[in-house]
């Protein structure tokens, strides 16, 4: 039977992935740091990614239920919203802590379980490769720099016989995405300085986010991507043509497509 790590299994992508992966023959250990793990889970361990210690930790039980990983599955995340300007340093350093560096740390914790033909998967986001968007930016920010990771990891890893690949998806109905409504409305609420763009752009998000897909089908692509005989770097589900087709364009014209969409008075 072959063992998977899961990162982030309390949340609602890592609990699809559980149950997907464990109906389909893989042992499941689960990691997160809400202190209880989907149920399909084979073991949990509580460990919290920002926490280089912990994560050491929760790799030396791990040792005790497996002599390797066939796999190390990333779906932990963070989602915040505020203007770069407005936003306090302990937040922007705490997104940047779980999206990025919390992926760095697992994967340096838990490599000596990895063998060649072992896999490694992370779950980035469909705004990893576009330009970012305003108040949204920090998220993208780091889906974006998650993403570049991924690659330069996949690149160094190949060499000794390692898979990296990412699943890019869309909206996905998780708690994340509740989360990131509350988010833009205390956003709105608490910004100085675009009280009426912010408003407006919650409107934007509201009908981005409406067309979402349940978290199993991110639990699918993490499926093919770890049966794949030779897996692509790249899973990608429910990316928004819109958001695509604003990226596209000239960065002059995109500036100017939000002014317009977001026009009203600022503070």
């Amino acid at each position: 039977m072959k063992t998977v790590l899961l990162i982030g299994a309390g949340g609602g992508i890592g609990r699809a992935c559980a149950e997907t992966l464990t109906k389909n023959g893989y042992r499941v250990l689960g990691v997160d740091r809400r202190g209880a793990c989907a149920p399909d889970c084979a073991a949990f361990f509580d460990a919290d990614v920002t926490s280089e210690s912990g994560l050491a930790a929760a790799a030396a039980a791990i040792r005790t239920q497996t002599e390797s990983l066939d796999a190390i599955v990333y779906a932990a995340g963070l989602y915040d919203m505020d203007s770069l300007i407005e936003i306090d340093e302990a937040r922007m350093q705490n997104i940047f802590d779980v999206n990025v560096f919390g992926a760095y740390r697992v994967n340096r914790a838990f490599f000596p379980l990895l063998t060649r033909g072992s896999r490694v998967v992370l779950v980035t986001s469909e705004l990893a490769p576009l330009d970012p968007l305003p108040f949204t930016g920090l998220y993208g920010i780091t889906k974006t720099t998650l993403e570049s990771y991924a690659f330069s990891l996949a690149m160094e890893l190949q060499l000794i016989g390692i898979s990296v690949s990412v699943i890019r998806p869309g909206a996905v109905e998780t708690p994340l995405l509740g989360g990131s409504q509350k988010s833009i409305e205390a956003f709105t609420a608490r910004t100085s300085l675009y009280p009426g763009q912010a408003a407006r752009f919650l409107k934007v998000t509201r009908a981005v986010e409406a067309r979402s897909v349940p978290p199993e089908a991110v639990a699918q692509r993490v499926l093919r991507a770890l049966l794949a005989k030779r897996p692509r770097f790249l899973y990608s589900l429910n990316r928004n043509p819109l958001l695509r087709l604003l990226s596209f364009l000239p960065k002059r014209t995109q500036l100017f497509l939000i002014r317009r969409s977001l026009r009203g008075q600022a503070a």
